[in-house]
């Protein structure tokens, strides 16, 4: 039975707070904080402290800020994750979230059984190396009991025992502090660079701290058994982290006056020489780890019911094992059996140094995408995402540029293979758990938002296009979007490089429910036609009463790359030219704005090989010639294209052919054009043929043929203008507004 439909423990913030803190004052503060200063000094070991805190308190202030946007429900840092970023990847995070917790669970055991070791060298007057294998009898009966503790009281006891840990903890460290040595000095005179020589370095000793930082969101774990989680997760998890920043300092500060360093890098329990009570820190040792360890074993298993409740891992059946509660008291009963066989392994195992670094990454992935989630939903301004409390976006992206930073600092082969491992889980879910929903808003709304400041950034930066920077910006407008392809595929070849490109299919008719719908399943369709070209053409329906309405619609339409369209397409059959007449008739309207105009003759050939372009230069036409050879450039840039070739066809006369070549030879040179001297081709207009048999005959072979159309032949011939051009393939007719200038 899914803990939603099961009544709440109703904990409030205290628990939360120690959960957090006794986790964060752990093992590593009583073995390895004087380590830590003997070798690094006091200064670096602050700047460890302070440094491990530029992760966690962006972490803790975005987790209080995705807390109090939406109802938090049990799992914790993973519901938190899943329910911002997605199930999916949400899902992969939390699989990696809940092995680290699992595994910690058996660390924190071991170095509870360390506190046992006076006791050890006391009785069996043993070296160390031996000593090592005899903490298993303690390690071990302290994990079965914690595993009973854990399956029959779960939460309820957990907290109580929380309690009394805490309370023993506090005063370890009371005792610590009120102790005093006879190397002790005045707080006038800290030794603030006293080290011993040859000390490891900086980040050897972060990446053996660090993980005593990482408890601050296991308070969040107990969010299923919260009253009120928005208002008990921000308190107790902030309070926490800066509680625990501050005992971190003041250890570090009390073990520098206290003892020599020579002292603090030799000895593992320094602080019992130092404190009123030596006793009292290996109890403060066993209490640390024991909380750790106790909080550990309770967020774990109620992190992988979460998952399970989300259908996240691969099979149903254990989907459903694992998201099963006692129903009185709401306990993971079969998620802390799962737990309680992994945490025993690694205490049998006993050596988890290694298995410890794989750890940190884990919770530096975490960390990391807490404060990605906290940053992104600054930047995508969603009016859904309000929290009541609310950080600051440079803050978490301080936060998650930290984690990336630090995790390869502390070790690029363990960065690079938690990645791995984190990237094979993703894979899985992805592969079983197809909702990506969580995820696609969030980047849909940046992109939304960069797209808009980009777009407003480019109009006021250049509101004038300049001619030596000029693109198109082509809007191709049909109907016959699912007839022929020959316009959308002319208009991704221009779009994919060098230019863009916004599709429009005309729906003719009155806007109604019925056309509105039908425009609604048409742009769906167009859509998976482009992500099978992997096009980069923007798909749009509009549905008009006449083609003459849709286009004076069109061309006010604004640019998708933040610039106006500068370009207009259409397209007829050659076969069947019907629609020639509609472009003929607006040819008028289209050019009383400063639009070119390109208009595709379709032929079956479509478009052959793509190996062949003949661009036809007249000497009546060359005002065209220009936009001609750039759009002929900009097709070639299409992996389609690679292999093609651009011809120059000039048409002169005779008198003039030497005056074209010249022309063209200028051009090819200033313009810096791929074109080779011998693709340039002079033919002779003689008066008595016409210049379209030339062209038929000459151009048989093409791929593509681009011409040049004036558009004081078009009033003087009209349709006549594209047709007779039977002998040859495609035809792309271009259209100037002002001649372009190549430089």
């Amino acid at each position: 039975m899914a803990g939603s439909l099961v009544k709440r423990q109703g904990f409030g913030t205290a628990p939360v707070f120690l959960t957090s803190i006794c986790t964060i004052l752990g093992a590593i503060l009583f073995l390895r904080f004087g380590f830590a200063v003997g070798n690094l000094g006091l200064w670096q070991t602050f700047m460890i402290i302070l440094l491990g805190h530029l992760v966690t308190i962006p972490t803790a202030l975005a987790v209080a800020e995705i807390a109090t946007n939406q109802k938090v429900q049990g799992g914790g840092v993973y519901f938190i994750i899943s329910r911002s970023f997605g199930i999916t990847i949400g899902g992969a995070i939390g699989i990696g979230l809940y092995l680290s917790q699992a595994v910690s669970t058996a660390f924190y055991i071991i170095a509870f059984a360390e506190s046992f070791s006076p006791i050890f060298n006391y009785l069996l007057a043993s070296d160390f190396n031996i000593l090592i294998y005899n903490y298993r009898i303690i390690s071990i009966p302290a994990t079965i009991l914690l595993i009973l503790l854990a399956i029959y009281k779960g939460a309820d006891l957990g907290i109580k025992t929380l309690y009394l840990v805490a309370f023993v903890l506090f005063f370890s460290l009371l005792f610590f502090f009120l102790g005093t040595t006879e190397y002790a000095q005045d707080m006038e005179a800290i030794p603030w660079d006293a080290k011993i020589l040859d000390g490891k370095g900086f980040f050897y000793f972060f990446a053996v701290c660090f993980p005593a930082f990482t408890g601050m969101a296991a308070g969040a774990g107990l969010s299923g058994d919260l009253k009120n989680p928005s208002k008990s997760i921000p308190r107790g998890t902030i309070w926490a982290t800066i509680a625990g920043m501050l005992i971190y300092m003041a250890t570090a500060l009390k073990l520098a006056i206290s003892a020599p360093p020579e002292d603090l890098a030799a000895d593992q329990l320094i602080m019992q020489e130092i404190a009123l009570w030596g006793p009292a820190i290996p109890i403060g040792l066993a209490a640390a780890s024991l909380s750790s360890a106790i909080g550990s074993i309770l967020v774990a298993p109620r992190t992988l019911q979460a998952i399970g409740a989300d259908k996240i891992l691969p099979n149903a059946f254990v989907n459903d094992w694992v998201s099963q509660v006692r129903l009185k008291s709401n306990e993971p009963v079969n998620a802390s059996i799962i737990t309680s066989i992994i945490t025993l392994i690694f205490v049998i195992i006993g050596d988890i140094d290694i298995v410890a670094q794989i750890i940190t990454m884990f919770f530096m992935v975490t960390y990391g995408a807490i404060c990605s989630i906290s940053f992104l939903e600054h930047f995508t301004a969603d009016p859904a995402y309000r929290p009541i409390f609310r950080s600051k976006w440079y803050v978490s992206l301080l936060g998650a540029l930290a984690c990336i930073f630090l995790m390869f600092q502390i070790s690029v082969f363990y960065s690079i293979l938690a990645i791995i491992i984190m990237a094979i889980i993703y894979q899985t879910t992805s592969y079983y758990k197809e909702d990506k929903e969580g995820l696609a808003n969030i980047f849909q709304g940046v992109i939304f938002q960069l797209s808009r400041r980009l777009k407003v950034f480019l109009q006021k930066a250049d509101p004038d296009t300049k001619e030596d920077h000029w693109r198109p910006s082509v809007v191709c407008i049909s109907s016959n979007t699912f007839e022929r392809f020959s316009a959308f595929n002319m208009l991704r070849w221009i779009s994919h490089k060098y230019g863009f490109g916004n599709y429009i299919h005309l729906i003719e008719g009155y806007l109604s429910r019925e056309t509105y719908k039908e425009a609604k399943e048409c742009v769906n369709r167009m859509v998976k036609l482009s992500d099978s070209t992997k096009s980069r053409v923007y798909m749009d329906t509009i549905v008009s009463p006449s083609i003459t309405s849709a286009i004076a619609q069109v061309i006010q339409l604004p640019g998708v790359s933040g610039k106006d369209n500068n370009m207009i397409m259409f397209e007829f059959s050659k076969k069947k030219p019907e629609g020639l007449e509609n472009i003929v008739d607006n040819f008028k309207l289209v050019k009383s704005t400063d639009f070119d105009i390109c208009v595709l003759g379709s032929s079956e050939k479509n478009f052959g090989f793509k190996q062949n372009i003949d661009i036809w230069i007249t000497s009546k036409d060359y005002e065209n010639a220009s936009l001609m050879i750039l759009m002929g450039f900009i097709i070639l840039g299409h992996p389609e294209w690679k292999n093609a070739r651009i011809r120059l066809m000039v048409l002169s006369p005779e008198k003039e052919l030497e005056k074209q070549r010249k022309k063209i030879i200028e051009l090819i040179s200033t313009g810096r054009l791929p074109i080779s001297l011998n693709n340039v081709e002079l033919n002779e207009h003689k008066d008595n043929i016409e210049a379209k048999s030339i062209i038929n005959e000459k151009s048989k072979d093409a791929d593509l043929v681009i011409i040049g159309v004036r558009t004081e032949a078009i009033k003087h011939d009209s349709i006549n203008i594209f047709t007779g051009y039977e002998g040859v393939g495609d035809i792309l007719f271009v259209n100037t507004n002002k001649e372009k200038e190549i430089k």
